[in-house]
């Protein structure tokens, strides 16, 4: 344990969001953030109200580029399971997390993949879903900006700002 560290930006930073929204049945996916600056990632999932009969499946994509080129299932690189949660159902009652783990040695980085998306999945009806990705472990300390030398990929626009 780091008893001197802030948990952020020397630890853990966010990188990417979905915003909280009543999403319709139909897919969404975050923006696409590069791997090369953190050692590991957590994805986590908040569905509020579920929609009559509806189901939330979450996974994690990667591609081989920010605009989300050559998109495949994120897997397991010692297992080849998808990092994926098992779906959730509406039957299964509201306000519900659900946590997917991923490392940067998870990618087909043979293969030029270097990038990562969290894709929220609602199938029936809509449904109250929003999701953040946090990179964790820092490849050079402390956590820095979009700003700095060498620059950290936030991926998407709206994170705002990080106070120690």
């Amino acid at each position: 344990m780091y008893t001197n560290s802030l948990p952020a930006p020397e630890i853990a930073l966010p990188l990417a969001s979905l915003d909280p929204v009543s999403q319709a049945a139909s897919a969404v996916t975050s923006a696409w953030v590069a791997v090369q600056n953190f050692h590991s990632f957590l994805a986590l999932l908040d569905v509020g109200v579920f929609g009559a009969s509806a189901t939330v499946d979450f996974k994690l994509m990667q591609a081989t580029s920010s605009g989300g080129a050559n998109p495949k299932a994120l897997t397991n690189a010692s297992t080849g399971v998808a990092k994926a949660i098992t779906q959730l159902l509406a039957a299964g009652g509201n306000n519900r997390l659900a946590a997917i783990n991923a490392r940067a040695s998870d990618l087909d980085q043979t293969n030029g993949y270097g990038f990562i998306a969290m894709v929220i999945t609602v199938g029936t009806a809509a449904s109250l879903v929003s999701a953040v990705l946090f990179g964790f472990s820092p490849r050079f300390d402390p956590g820095q900006d979009t700003g700095a030398n060498p620059t950290y990929a936030f991926g998407a626009g709206n994170i705002a700002q990080i106070a120690n």
